[in-house]
């Protein structure tokens, strides 16, 4: 999911779909509804009322798929231009937590006016070693100015956070919350499908223990990108101080009078397997490293800005009117005898209240239900993936639709992280939700997850996507989500006689129509 959107463009033209009853079998009439979409889908895109050059083609990014792996995407890569092959190491989520999309970042990285190669947080340390390994191959320009964080004026509007009440039960080992956000007055709206970028503070006490490693007064003036304004806020409000840069560990290691220090940092730097402290924030680096004492501005300058955080809306207007309301996973763990808290959901869950508001905006998404409500929904979202189906859920309960919907869900166990579960009965016994194929992976002797649940139903899934139904996946990219995809596939071999390479055009074709639809992160 990005924190920037591509223009929208009026949705092509229905797609037609070649009938059950016609005189072909099954894979010859998924290969050519999949035909069918893609001569729809162009003819569409490209229409216009008055003759016109033919325009000119886009440019292929086969890379751009985050089920594909690192070494695939690579390989799909080479050959193509510096900033191809940059862009083909990221996640190919367009998270929008480095502050680009994967084109712009690796484009950026290309011409040298992003420096640092560890933004990717879905790619983590091997998509750093890989763009570093790149960059080496073919460097980059030398950038015009050293990269400073830019910090814009404060986006979004102010709302207070009303409640963060624990949905799992005691004995889970999730702390999962439902947080409920008042928009009355803000002028804010949204449909089931979109997220909400909200603005969460660093916690206060890591902000004090790094001010005191720093032996810095929190009112000490600095600049935070452009703007004027204390050690402390710049700290608090400003910048990222939970993931330092590569070019910090640089900026450190230059300034460490302790060779060991600067060695130690040089390999952090580097992404060296095996190099310590592991996944360090700020004050890690600071403590580990009391030799590396950059001039105070230099250190801000080289730390990342404070981005929003995104999360995927669990709830209908139509439903609850002027609020807002999220699934948050708490993010909470100890590394070096020191606990470690996310960013904005420690501050949902432990610090929010309504007398202290947060900024929030609405990222509109193409996650949509079908427009006619006749239509048949499969929804997966297993864990926290299941906010967006619940917003969908909620959506028809409130309009009275009473198409056919089916929702796979599972987490670890049924008796603790049954996500929502009053409201899921409530809806089935009403007719709102017409399935539900539950997956608990802590429950039995075997790891039981979605997919599992997918690949014992595949008669019944292939029967509903035969009569048209949207299927839609929510939750993690790296490993659900592709094996959900993978599952897929493997209905369509099972039960639609198709090959590989069959399956594949076949699930294109259902993205191609909007049938398959995926927030991942």
């Amino acid at each position: 999911m990005s924190t920037t959107m591509p223009t929208a463009f009026p949705g092509p033209a229905p797609v037609p779909l070649i009938p059950e009853s016609a005189p072909f079998t099954v894979a010859q009439r998924a290969w050519l509804n999949g035909f069918l979409a893609g001569l729809y889908g162009g003819a569409a895109e490209g229409a216009t009322n008055a003759p016109a050059a033919p325009p000119a083609p886009a440019e292929d990014f086969p890379w751009h798929d985050p089920s594909l792996d690192l070494d695939e995407r690579l390989a799909l890569a080479e050959g193509r231009p510096l900033p191809r092959r940059l862009m083909a190491a990221m996640a190919q989520l367009d998270c929008g937590q480095c502050g680009y999309l994967c084109q712009t970042y690796s484009e950026a990285l290309a011409t040298g006016a992003e420096t640092s190669t560890g933004l990717c947080v879905p790619g983590a340390k091997p998509t750093q070693k890989v763009l570093k390994a790149i960059l080496a191959e073919t460097p980059a320009p030398v950038a015009a100015a050293v990269t400073v964080p830019v910090v814009a004026k404060p986006r979004g509007l102010p709302v207070p956070v009303l409640s963060a009440t624990r949905l799992t039960g005691a004995g889970s080992e999730k702390d999962v919350r439902h947080v409920v956000i008042d928009l009355a007055g803000s002028g804010l709206t949204y449909e089931p499908g979109d997220s909400l970028s909200l603005a969460c503070p660093n916690d206060p006490a890591l902000v004090e223990a790094v001010m005191a490693a720093l032996h810095a007064e929190p009112t000490t003036p600095v600049r935070a990108g452009s703007v004027e304004t204390t050690l402390r806020a710049a700290l608090t409000e400003a910048l990222d101080i939970a993931r330092p840069l590569d070019r910090t560990l640089d900026l450190l290691a230059g300034a460490a009078t302790h060779p060991p220090h600067a060695a130690a940092l040089r390999k952090l730097a580097d992404g060296d397997d095996g190099a310590t402290p592991e996944d360090a924030d700020l004050l890690d680096l600071l403590v580990a490293f009391p030799s590396a004492r950059p001039p105070l501005q230099a250190l801000l300058d080289s730390l990342p800005s404070l981005k929003p955080r995104l999360y995927s809306i669990a709830s209908s207007q139509a439903a609850v009117g002027e609020r807002v309301e999220l699934c948050v996973g708490v993010v909470r763990d100890t590394r070096r005898g020191r606990a470690r808290d996310g960013v904005a959901s420690c501050h949902l869950a432990y610090r929010a209240t309504p007398d202290t508001p947060l900024r929030a905006d609405i990222q509109v998404s193409h996650f949509r239900l079908p427009t006619d409500a006749a239509t048949p929904i499969i929804m997966v979202g297993p864990g926290t993936g299941i906010a967006p189906f619940r917003a969908f859920l909620q959506h028809r309960a409130a309009r009275g639709d009473k198409g056919r919907s089916w929702l796979f869900f599972g987490d670890r166990r049924s008796a603790t992280d049954f996500l929502f579960q009053p409201e899921i009965e409530a809806w089935r016994k009403a007719g709102t939700l017409s399935r539900v194929s539950l997956a608990w992976s802590r429950d039995g002797a075997t790891k039981d997850y979605v997919q599992h649940r997918m690949a014992e139903d595949a008669a019944d899934l292939w029967r509903w996507l035969q009569d048209g139904a949207h299927f839609y996946v929510c939750g993690d990219a790296m490993r659900m989500a592709k094996d959900v995809d993978a599952a897929l596939r493997g209905v369509a071999q099972s039960e639609g006689g198709m090959n590989a390479d069959q399956a594949r055009d076949w699930i294109v074709a259902l993205a191609r129509q909007g049938r398959y639809q995926r927030d991942v992160y």
